[in-house]
């Protein structure tokens, strides 16, 4: 006759609300992390990382990463907007062009 052995304890799988996710998900991508790292102290696979990161990036969220950054002159007839879309899309728009005119700009290259 064979044995059967029974582990009984607490269920394994966690829930994760998406205030969590966003942090830890946060917290892996910022300058400087490892991933497998953040991964390590939040007690979940990096791959989980990597999976709620394309999770997230398809929830409709109406806002867009924006990276500052100083580079090149700071004559400001030369500033530039660069602005870079997820499927590659690329525009520069003049640091002087009216907001309605860039939001209309930007949004035109989203909804295409």
């Amino acid at each position: 006759m064979s044995q059967v052995q029974v582990i009984s304890g607490v269920e394994r799988r966690r829930r994760w609300s998406d205030e969590q996710k966003q942090a830890i998900v946060a917290a892996a991508f910022a300058p400087g992390a490892v991933v497998t790292e953040v991964a390590r102290r939040a007690d979940v696979n990096s791959g989980q990382i990597y999976r709620w990161r394309r999770d997230l990036r398809m929830e409709p969220s109406g806002f867009a990463e924006v990276v500052v950054s100083s580079a090149g002159p700071s004559d400001i007839s030369a500033s530039v907007i660069d602005v870079a879309l997820s499927d590659g899309t690329r525009v520069q728009i003049a640091a002087m062009t009216p907001p309605e005119l860039a939001s209309a700009v930007v949004k035109a290259l989203v909804h295409r």
